[in-house]
């Protein structure tokens, strides 16, 4: 074993000191760095910014219009269970951001009795246009309500009370709607 000279050993020893002491430096410093990051992220005053970062529920085929009910997820799907159960579908066509759908929405999922009539009809609730024309007689606008009974024909006979938007509903409507449900509900009977 060959010891150092003295002069050396120190200056070595004072050099791995002083990395040390730059190395524990630098982690600190990253510590802190990632620290405040971390709780900058997770606590923002501004509230469409915490708004955004929460992380969004899973939505459910109703979209609002009847949590309770039961919907299905494509006309496809709709077509084959009226095939199948013999009941008639109702078809809401909407857009989330329009507000003349979410009024509708609103009645509509706040009327007990709609909400109760609802649970005889295959109901589907539509974010997007189908390709298929049946379900925009005279256009493609929203709120719109579509009826197709059983036999899978759209029920154009069922009509809300303007003429340049047959199938369109407000909420002061909503008995309209109502008795346009029973009235889907009574030709489905009497025709069959």
């Amino acid at each position: 074993w060959n010891p150092l000279p003295v002069p050396q050993a120190k200056e070595e020893g004072r050099a791995a000191l002083t990395m040390e002491k730059t190395f524990l430096s630098v982690f600190l410093l990253l510590v802190a760095v990632s620290y405040t990051l971390a709780k900058d992220s997770t606590t923002k005053s501004d509230p469409k910014a915490s708004k955004e970062s929460r992380p969004k529920l899973p939505q459910t085929l109703s979209r609002g219009w009847g949590d309770q009910l039961i919907w299905t997820q494509t006309y496809e799907e709709a077509l084959f269970k009226a095939r199948t159960t013999n009941r008639p579908i109702m078809v809401i066509h909407h857009l989330e951001e329009c507000p003349h759908s979410q009024a509708l929405k609103k009645a509509f999922a706040e009327h007990k009795d709609i909400q109760k009539l609802a649970e005889k009809f295959i109901l589907l609730n539509l974010v997007y246009e189908t390709t298929d024309k049946h379900l925009a007689p005279d256009g493609q606008y929203v709120p719109r309500v579509i009826f197709v009974d059983p036999t899978l024909t759209v029920r154009a006979d069922v009509t809300g009370r303007y003429s340049n938007r047959l199938y369109a509903y407000e909420p002061s409507d909503i008995a309209l709607l109502y008795s346009n449900m029973q009235k889907a509900l009574k030709l489905l009977k009497s025709e069959l």
